[in-house]
């Protein structure tokens, strides 16, 4: 048993792996539930597969996905912004196809023949193939994330539970906004290396709702969502190393057992 416990930890590529999970989980967990208190999880999921194109664009011209990610994260927001101003046809029907346009685009893009051989990393990332400069800049992404939710946790309270008293309480809700949604895009640049322009979402939802089924309180959830997150990650990397399967999607099947074990509890518990 115990060789089975510490068998996947021997190289070098498997522990930074973990150590991305354990970013990517503290992130994603803590963030997700304000995702989740503020209705932004199709914005995330947007601003995730729209950013395609800006990575593959970096990786035909060889420069840094993250380089790239956060260009591409730039031209989704705007898009993203532009195609709500919408009302003919409603904002979520155009900003469906402005996130279909892009990811289409990307696609294209990648078709090229100059395009290396890395789209499935693209597309569902490869946690087993973080550099020690990833992490360092994944680290630098989720302190500054974690360290913002710290700092603005009462401004996020007030807005989120009682928008309309928000400027009464010295709080703008617009700032908030902007910077929730910053703190988003960050999140996505940190999970994006580890878990793919499809899969990044999951990190950022699944936990938080799974905690959400557990918890009452906030601090309570982001803690709960926080160790989910980190141990469903765990569990998938295990599960990558002995079924021989992709590690962003063993970790995002992970998060979604993670989720659907927090319904039968919920349950049972109800």
């Amino acid at each position: 048993m115990l060789h089975a416990l510490i068998d996947p930890w021997r190289e070098p590529i498997d522990v930074r792996a973990l150590v991305e999970v354990v970013l990517l989980g503290a992130t994603g967990g803590a963030l997700g539930c304000w995702i989740l208190f503020y209705r932004l999880a199709y914005s995330a999921e947007s601003l995730a597969h729209a950013l395609l194109p800006g990575l593959v664009i970096a990786a035909l011209a060889g420069a840094p996905l993250v380089l790239g990610g956060a260009v591409g994260l730039v031209v989704a927001a705007i898009g993203v912004a532009l195609a709500g101003r919408t009302p003919a046809i409603g904002s979520d029907t155009a900003v469906a196809v402005v996130v279909t346009g892009l990811l289409g685009l990307g696609a294209l893009l990648a078709l090229s023949p100059a395009t290396p051989a890395r789209l499935q990393e693209l597309l569902f990332g490869d946690v087993l193939g973080v550099s020690d400069g990833d992490l360092l800049l994944a680290g630098g992404l989720a302190a500054i994330v974690l360290v913002a939710l710290a700092v603005l946790h009462p401004s996020l309270l007030v807005v989120g539970f009682d928008r309309s008293s928000a400027p009464a309480l010295g709080r703008s809700a617009l700032a908030v906004d902007v910077a929730l949604g910053v703190l988003v895009a960050l999140a996505i640049l940190v999970a994006v290396q580890g878990l793919g322009n499809l899969l990044v979402v999951a990190v950022l939802v699944a936990p938080a709702a799974a905690a959400r089924r557990l918890t009452r309180r906030v601090p309570t959830m982001m803690a709960a969502a926080v160790a989910i997150a980190i141990v469903a990650g765990i569990a998938g990397l295990y599960a990558s190393f002995y079924l021989d399967t992709a590690g962003g999607a063993s970790i995002a099947g992970a998060l979604v057992l993670a989720y659907a074990g927090a319904q039968v509890v919920s349950g049972v518990r109800g």
